[in-house]
């Protein structure tokens, strides 16, 4: 296969991303947004603490937001998104512009965070199907709807989760996609009207 002067496939962008190589993307980049996940939460939890002795909340945020470009960078390029930095730069603007509003609604970081991550992802992954970012979009609305719920009845189990929801509804949603797409386009059986 061809490579181009930057060392990706002259074809990158040109096929459908095979299933084990999206999944791939996910994972590396769930991967990395735990530990900026962690930070965020250990400096949210740092500035509502009463209690002295309290790490630098200062400290913890900014790592936490330090790393999450570098998690949208991750998923585009490993996505092999054909426009990987402008999606990776669209999907950091769309999560502020996404998981800031909601946060404040929802007052909690959980769903926000989930949101806001989910927004940039839907942006940064690439996209096979046309029109797929609907049913991405779809999907970041149900796991947000789940994650506000979630906080409120089993909080233990939202904040667990919720690093892993974003990116993992998106790609949910492309699989979901993808199969009704395959049976629409499978030839249907003659059927015996007789």
């Amino acid at each position: 296969m061809p490579v181009a002067e930057t060392g990706r496939s002259v074809r990158a962008g040109v096929w459908p991303l095979a299933p084990r190589r999206k999944w791939r993307a996910i994972l590396l980049s769930t991967l990395l947004l735990v530990p900026a996940y962690w930070a965020l939460l250990a400096g949210v939890v740092s500035v509502a603490s009463e209690a002295g002795g309290a790490p630098n909340p200062g400290a913890w945020i900014a790592f936490g937001l330090m790393l999450v470009p570098f998690v949208f960078i991750v998923l585009a390029f490993s996505s092999e998104h054909p426009r990987a930095a402008a999606a990776s730069a669209k999907a950091m603007a769309l999560a502020l512009l996404v998981g800031i509003p909601v946060s404040a609604l929802a007052a909690d970081a959980v769903t926000g965070f989930v949101a806001g991550v989910g927004a940039g992802g839907v942006v940064a992954m690439r996209a096979d199907l046309d029109r797929s970012w609907k049913a991405r979009a779809l999907a970041v609305l149900v796991v947000t709807a789940w994650a506000f719920v979630t906080v409120r009845v089993m909080p233990e189990a939202a904040v667990l989760l919720a690093p892993v929801l974003p990116f993992t509804s998106v790609g949910v949603a492309d699989h979901l996609l993808e199969i009704r797409r395959e049976r629409r386009a499978a030839p249907r059986p003659p059927t015996d009207r007789g």
